[in-house]
């Protein structure tokens, strides 16, 4: 018998690569003979340019940036072949900020463009693919593209900082100094549009530190940016408002692709073919909700399982109340009443290693 293992992370607990050996372990404890293939998935979250490096046989390197305060640091990214894979969030992520230091005004993607020159300059890279989740920016990509040569205008013809703050003031967009730029895939996990209700400001401004009085001031920056690039069209795209409208601006000034992140990875890896060549998959999660149903991984590991005849069982860390589970032929959720939530991430590793092995106990009883 041949079991894939196609688990995302647990975020904020376990990454997508120990959560196959946890199952693993698990399972073998039962089912000693079976063989097992680990392919850890992601969707353009934390975790996401890992997943692909692994996969891909990736190099890590590192490079100078900028995060989203100013505050210089060592960003990495992985090197496979002739592309280079990245999260926007190793150099402009909310994970690098502490909550009080949070500026939605002052905060830039200006590093996440470093990250990208320092690809092109310095790696010759021919294809850069990105995850951008895990933002703690709200800039439209305006910071990525003045770290690529873009150059922002008042009305005087002096250069302003690409910053909130700052970018009302702007009267004009200068791409003529950009530097060349290699296709640019971007992997996004969510579906916003730039502007609106659903829009970057709205949803999630919030927990990048934005107060109630911000948000009609940031919305109408993001409109101003909209209306200068003259790409309305580009900010109405699903996963323009991704990263506080970096997904707009890879759209408007790098000229790049968004496409769902579970998609680019299952394409990347070959997933497919691991399914197919498989008598059983097991995906997974930490917290499998409504919002896995929208596009997330495992909905899709479930899709492409069920497409290819494969049997597929869900292995969750926990699983919400009243969130449908037929895309799956089993589930399984590590987190049980009788524990608290906190006693359950504290065990975690040891609970899910138990979780697995009552899996395999089923598979082997039902055999």
């Amino acid at each position: 018998m041949n079991i894939l293992l196609a688990p995302d992370k647990f975020k904020g607990t376990l990454g997508a690569s120990r959560v196959c050996e946890l199952i693993g372990a698990g399972i073998r404890e039962v089912l000693p003979d079976v063989k097992i293939t680990a392919c850890p998935i992601a969707d353009g979250g934390d975790g996401f340019a890992e997943v692909l490096a692994r996969q891909l046989g990736g190099q890590w390197l590192e490079c100078r940036a900028q995060d989203a305060m100013g505050r210089d640091l060592l960003a990495r990214y992985a090197l496979c072949g002739d592309t280079a894979v990245m999260e926007m969030s190793q150099a402009s992520g909310i994970r690098l900020l502490e909550h009080g230091s949070l500026d939605p005004w002052r905060a830039s993607t200006y590093g996440t463009g470093q990250m990208m020159r320092h690809a092109i300059e310095h790696s010759g890279v021919g294809r850069i693919i990105m995850g951008i989740g895990g933002s703690a920016t709200n800039d439209a990509g305006c910071g990525m593209a003045a770290a690529l040569g873009v150059v922002f205008l008042d009305k005087h013809g002096e250069s302003l900082e690409p910053t909130p703050a700052s970018l009302s003031q702007c009267a004009r967009i200068d791409t003529s100094k950009r530097i060349a730029l290699p296709e640019i895939l971007v992997a996004c996990d969510v579906d916003n549009p730039l502007l609106g209700e659903r829009g970057a400001v709205r949803v999630y401004g919030p927990q990048k530190g934005a107060k109630e009085t911000d948000l009609d001031g940031l919305e109408q920056m993001l409109a101003h940016v909209v209306d200068l690039t003259g790409d309305k069209d580009l900010a109405s795209i699903a996963g323009a408002g991704a990263a506080g409208g970096l997904g707009f601006g890879l759209l408007s000034f790098c000229k790049a692709r968004l496409v769902p992140g579970f998609e680019l990875v299952a394409d990347e890896i070959g997933l497919m073919e691991k399914i197919q060549a498989s008598d059983l998959v097991v995906t997974g999660e930490g917290k499998y909700d409504l919002q896995t149903l929208a596009g997330k991984g495992p909905a899709g590991v479930a899709a492409m399982a069920r497409w290819a005849d494969k049997p597929v069982v869900l292995m969750a860390g926990l699983i919400e109340d009243g969130t449908p589970v037929d895309l799956f032929d089993g589930v399984y959720s590590v987190h049980e009443d009788h524990r608290s939530l906190e006693e359950t991430i504290r065990h975690g590793e040891e609970l899910l290693i138990a979780k697995a092995a009552e899996m395999a106990a089923h598979m082997a009883s039902n055999d």
